[in-house]
């Protein structure tokens, strides 16, 4: 049986129905994630592209990562939750905050990038790879 699961924006009309189990699932404490979330990091779950169907309106934004790869996020024009983005260096994956499913038993994080920028009192207890 498929694992489906639904994301959304904070008033429903922007979806993203994910079947099967996210290739990766990380937090970025990079500072745009901070700022994007309004968080002290970014959890977020990496999918195929062709595990994700999207239903809604949306409005996209384009950022330069501080790799120099851009990320293409869309959001909901209604509510402005990002539910979805790309990264434009990894055509065939379609990334979603984690948040958006509001799933306490949603798998947890392997990776936790940007540690140098983490807030020293974030603690991710979860055995994860780190890198800065």
């Amino acid at each position: 049986m498929t694992t489906s699961r639904r994301a959304s924006c904070a008033c429903g009309q922007l979806q993203a129905t994910a079947n099967g189990e996210p290739i990766r699932v990380s937090v970025c404490h990079c500072f745009a994630c901070q700022k994007r979330t309004g968080s002290i990091f970014g959890a977020q779950a990496r999918f195929a592209r062709e595990q994700v169907s999207v239903q809604g309106a949306s409005k996209q934004y384009t950022r330069t990562a501080d790799s120099g790869n851009k990320l293409i996020f869309s959001f909901c024009p209604e509510c402005g939750s990002t539910v979805h983005y790309y990264l434009e260096h990894i055509a065939d994956v379609i990334a979603i905050p984690v948040g958006a499913f509001a799933d306490a038993d949603f798998p947890p994080p392997a990776f936790s990038v940007y540690e140098s920028r983490r807030h020293r009192w974030a603690d991710i207890r979860a055995a994860v790879q780190r890198s800065d």
